[in-house]
């Protein structure tokens, strides 16, 4: 296939046996990895208050992934704005890009909290991502200087670092009137990404930060020597995800042979199977006919992988393979 532009989200997943340190240094080695393999970018998530996540604060993480690295970008995919103040956020960007220029990006998404616990804890509710928008735009003034209440924000101003958008639902609007790059997911629902993208191009206005349109897609992708054990890949992550449907609460990723040795409710066997569909996976032939099959549909610039799954070696290996698949 045609190379393109590949970048990686990492979301600090937390496995059985393991603990949420061990998980964090996982994401740091693997973004070691990832550099010499040639990806783009390397981005961390924001999740508070959920024991299959140990990714709780992404500037930091992305701080210790920059300093481990030498020539990727890092960046955040990504501080949830209505969770923070605009100005702190600004302030933790221009600290990241002073200390690694050129390199930082600033992936911003509005969701707000998994549970009305965390959300209290937060001292947050759901009205506040309403708000994203006009947040957005306070960051966004926080590097240019042109806030109004005459304070500036120190190391950011002046600095430049790219800021994204993660499109989910409303998001797609937010950055084509802001005029910022938009990555949107997942690639199970094909059908909502290409109305996503045809949204955000339509409506789509130049800005200093952007140009012209950048679309990046979202989604598991899985590559292996067979399908089956590209399945296999896909196992812990559809579990954990049937499991938080249910429950509540995402637990720490299982072993895929512990899933299948495992008893579900029938919705659960229900949530656990839909998981495992629709994904990107399968050998070296099938994956590069099928991200081909994408980037043509939807014209995206790049694609950020978000695949996680208890064996790391095999998730390594998942990526080695895409790698030499989409490199030309």
């Amino acid at each position: 296939m045609e190379p393109v532009r590949l970048s990686v989200l990492d979301r600090s997943r937390t496995r059985e046996g393991h603990t949420h340190p061990e998980a964090l240094r996982d994401t740091v080695r693997l973004a070691q990895e990832l550099e010499r393999l040639g990806y783009h970018r390397f981005w961390v998530s924001e999740h508070h208050g959920v024991p299959g996540v140990a990714g709780s604060a992404p500037t930091v993480l992305a701080a210790a992934v920059a300093g481990a690295t030498r020539t990727i970008r890092v960046g955040t995919g990504g501080v949830m704005l209505p969770n923070h103040r605009p100005l702190v956020v600004a302030e933790q960007f221009g600290v990241l890009e002073s200390l690694f220029p050129g390199r930082i990006d600033m992936g911003l998404g509005r969701s707000v909290g998994f549970t009305d616990g965390v959300r209290r804890a937060l001292g947050r509710d759901k009205g506040d991502a309403e708000d994203f928008e006009v947040q957005l735009g306070e960051l966004l003034g926080w590097f240019r200087g042109t806030s109004p209440t005459g304070v500036h924000a120190r190391p950011a101003e002046g600095l430049s670092v790219p800021p994204f958008v993660l499109a989910m639902g409303e998001g797609a609007g937010i950055a084509a009137r802001a005029g910022l790059p938009m990555v949107i997911g997942d690639l199970r629902n094909r059908e909502r990404i290409r109305r996503g993208i045809d949204h955000y191009r339509d409506l789509f206005r130049p800005s200093p930060w952007a140009a012209e349109p950048y679309v990046v897609v979202s989604g598991t992708i899985a590559v292996a020597a067979t399908p089956e054990e590209a399945r296999r890949l896909l196992i812990p992550e559809a579990w954990s995800m049937a499991y938080s449907r249910t429950h509540g609460t995402f637990p720490p990723l299982p072993p895929a042979e512990r899933v299948a040795a495992r008893a579900m409710t029938e919705k659960e066997r229900g949530l656990y199977e839909s998981g495992l569909t629709g994904h990107i996976a399968g050998t070296e032939e099938q994956v590069a006919h099928e991200l081909e099959t994408v980037l043509k549909e939807t014209g995206a610039q790049e694609v950020l992988v978000t695949t996680s799954t208890y064996d790391r070696e095999a998730l390594l290996d998942s990526y080695r393979r895409l790698a030499a698949i989409t490199s030309g």
